[in-house]
């Protein structure tokens, strides 16, 4: 496996940046579960009238919406976990398709990046 090609000052920003980016969206989600259980017992009362609310959004299309930010946030935490295991195993920073280093910019600009901007590009570029 290759190893990193970043500084010791480096990884140690990086690795404080997605411990803080981590606990903001471990928060977030404790949030949204809360949400989530209210919404489910608005959706459970009897008296809720789900779809003739002419001042916002229906109990489901709420629900729906909160389920899938969640969904989201959970796999935010789960690409910071791979990147917090890439930092303890040496190889963070590094491309995980091709094996390149990964710049210090891009890591900046997205922390949880596992591609290099070309393999990112080559892959974007399969997509279309």
């Amino acid at each position: 496996m290759a190893r990193t090609s970043l500084s010791d000052a480096e990884l140690r920003r990086f690795d404080q940046a997605l411990r803080d980016q981590r606990a903001l969206t471990v928060t977030e989600l404790n949030r949204l579960a809360e949400s989530l259980t209210s919404v489910r017992e608005a959706r459970s009362d009897g008296s809720a009238d789900d779809e003739h609310d002419p001042e916002g959004p229906t109990l489901s299309g709420e629900w729906s919406r909160i389920v899938g930010v969640h969904g989201e946030f959970n796999e935010k935490v789960a690409a910071i976990d791979r990147s917090l295991a890439r930092i303890a195993d040496g190889s963070y920073g590094t491309c995980i398709r091709c094996g390149k280093p990964i710049g210090a910019a891009r890591l900046s600009a997205l922390l949880t990046a596992e591609l290099c901007i070309d393999c990112a590009r080559l892959i974007e570029g399969r997509g279309r």
